[in-house]
């Protein structure tokens, strides 16, 4: 594992990273979901892809990694793609999964890979929604020391900066975003993901000009059971780029 500091809108952010395969010329940057961390990612990915020069990066406030302030989506963007620069990466090709997918879109590679991604903006269950309206009421009536009875489990463990940061890109809606890349895109998706449901890939898989959606059985970490196929795929994407 390795450190490198990152100034960002006057914080320091120390962002952990291994490099695998560190003499090959094409950078997969590997980009982990919420509450992850890039040690996970490794053990997916590392045994496969060995043309590429693998990245594994433990996004700001995860795994190695220190977040000294709360951030949007595009904050995190902008603090992986300065990580880059310091460390000569290309955007080649970028690999997010969940929330890093998001990261990874915004970033703007030659060929994205989208797993289980978030952006979608999906319509809360009646049950949650009652929840979150409660909670406010309870703020509003100075009762917020009892949050932790409402947030996700997602959130619960959360530093002040972390949880800030949750609801900042918890509810984001990249429709847009999604619409306006104009590289190539390749989607995997568990089709019993209830995280981020099948349906959004097919939504993504439209927005995205040049996609190509594969659907595998699973839940939202689908791709630990399926990683080499997943490789196989990227690397004939990849070459198949060579001759455009």
């Amino acid at each position: 594992m390795a450190l490198k500091s990152i100034q960002y809108k006057q914080h320091t952010f120390d962002i952990s990273y291994e490099i695998l395969n560190p003499q090959e010329k094409v950078d997969l940057i590997i980009l982990h979901g919420w509450g992850s961390n890039k040690t996970l990612m490794k053990s997916t990915f590392a045994p496969y892809m060995n043309g590429f020069r693998h990245i594994y990066i433990d996004l700001p406030g995860f795994g190695g990694s220190t977040c000294p302030m709360a951030l949007s989506t595009t904050d995190v963007a902008r603090i992986v793609e300065l990580f880059m620069i310091h460390i000569n990466a290309q955007k080649d090709i970028i690999l997010g999964h969940s929330f890093g997918g998001k990261v990874a879109l915004i970033l703007e590679p030659k060929i994205l890979i989208l797993v289980a991604s978030a952006g979608i903006y999906t319509t809360k269950p009646l049950k949650i929604q009652a929840k979150i309206a409660l909670f406010k009421l309870f703020k509003f009536f100075g009762l917020s020391k009892f949050r932790s009875l409402f947030v996700a489990d997602d959130a619960k463990k959360l530093s002040e900066h972390m949880y800030q940061t949750f609801k900042n890109v918890v509810d984001e809606d990249f429709s847009d975003e999604f619409s306006k890349y104009e590289g190539k895109a390749v989607l995997f998706w568990g089709k019993n993901d209830t995280a981020t449901p099948v349906q959004s890939a097919r939504q993504i898989a439209q927005l995205i000009k040049d996609s190509q959606l594969y659907e595998y059985d699973g839940d939202h970490y689908f791709f630990m059971q399926n990683a080499k196929d997943i490789s196989q795929k990227i690397e004939k994407t990849f070459l198949k780029s060579l001759g455009q």
